[in-house]
């Protein structure tokens, strides 16, 4: 089973898009096995965004995601990495398709509303930055064997 991390960004938070963002996670099938509200502060940003040290949007994007309250979820499944990934649509919302989440609320690059993992690799490392293991539960849902 896979886990991804995805992170409701500081603008859907503001626009009142939680609930929006989280049922159309749940409709897809899709298992959230882990949950919270954190303000994230600068050092806990740097570390999930230090990949992006150094560039120009750095500071501002830094900025941006310690403004306001996230909601950090872990989601559990098969194939679960690419399946939000396309849930989620493209970073660029002008470019992602009528159905996904940017797609139907996202206005800007700048405010796109959610992250997504975008690799195995990357979304372990980014749980852990999040969550510990006593955080995440992994359980049985009736509908697993329809999904």
């Amino acid at each position: 089973m896979e886990r991804s991390l995805v992170l409701i960004k500081p603008d859907a938070v503001q626009r009142g898009l939680i609930g929006e963002v989280i049922t159309h996670i749940e409709r897809k099938g899709l298992k959230l096995v882990a949950m919270k509200m954190i303000h994230m502060n600068e050092e806990l940003a740097g570390r999930h965004y230090a990949i992006h040290q150094g560039k120009p949007f750095y500071e501002e994007l830094i900025a941006f995601i310690t403004s306001s309250p996230v909601v950090a979820i872990v989601i559990q499944g098969d194939n679960v990495v690419e399946i939000i990934r396309r849930t989620i649509g493209d970073t660029n919302p002008v470019k992602s398709a009528p159905g996904t989440i940017r797609g139907d609320f996202a206005i800007s690059t700048r405010h796109n509303l959610i992250h997504a993992s975008d690799s195995t690799e990357n979304a372990s490392s980014e749980i852990e930055l999040f969550f510990s293991k006593d955080e995440i539960h992994d359980y049985s849902r009736d509908i697993d064997e329809w999904t």
